[in-house]
């Protein structure tokens, strides 16, 4: 079975060929279409976005479509950068920069105020109609120092409690267990396993 994971991002495409390797599922990314412009991600939210990238890259492709949006919310910083995580302090910003600017923004707050999630929404569309959505979230702490050399993105300041580490101090296996992608890649191949859908 092969399904199109609308996205560039090699490490999204990474952890989420992990998670569906055991269902037998060809995930592909975008890089067969380098020329196929990204569609606007209007919000609200992030299955909003989830949404819409996938009915825009199953109808540009002909292929049946995931599309994937996920970000940080801080709830000091009233759930910022949220859907903008990607976004915030412009794409071409390298997120050790990011991670530096977020922990100015939260200097000398306590741990209890750092309190953070991951939140990740996907949908699959096929034959014209989105035929599975789900939303999952990983809680967590924001640290005071970027730890770990794993994952990517806000992975290095993400502090997971249950490990006692940041998600780029974890090793894939345990990372795709409990985190928001991992958990709501696994809902997705349960679905197809269950319903028999081979796209």
């Amino acid at each position: 079975m092969k399904l199109l994971l609308a996205t560039r991002n090699q490490g999204k495409l990474r952890e989420q060929v992990e998670v569906m390797a055991a269902s037998g599922i060809d995930l592909v990314g975008l890089d067969a279409w380098p020329d196929l412009e990204s569609p606007e991600e209007p919000g609200p939210s992030f299955i909003d976005n989830a949404v819409v990238k996938a009915l825009y890259y199953h109808r540009a492709t002909g292929l049946p479509a995931i599309g994937e949006d996920s970000g940080l919310e801080v709830d000091a910083l009233d759930k910022a950068p949220g859907i903008y995580s990607a976004r915030w302090m412009g794409e071409d910003t390298s997120y050790a920069v990011k991670n530096r600017r977020l922990l100015e923004k939260l200097k000398d707050l306590p741990s209890e105020k750092r309190t953070a999630r991951y939140v990740c929404a996907v949908a699959l569309a096929d034959q014209d109609s989105i035929i599975f959505r789900a939303q999952e979230t990983i809680e967590g702490l924001i640290g005071e120092s970027p730890k770990g050399q794993s994952g990517f993105g806000y992975d290095p300041v993400f502090y997971y409690p249950p490990f006692d580490k940041t998600l780029a101090e974890a090793t894939s296996e345990e990372k795709n267990r409990v985190s928001h992608r991992g958990k709501a890649m696994a809902r997705l191949r349960e679905f197809l396993d269950q319903t028999h859908k081979r796209p």
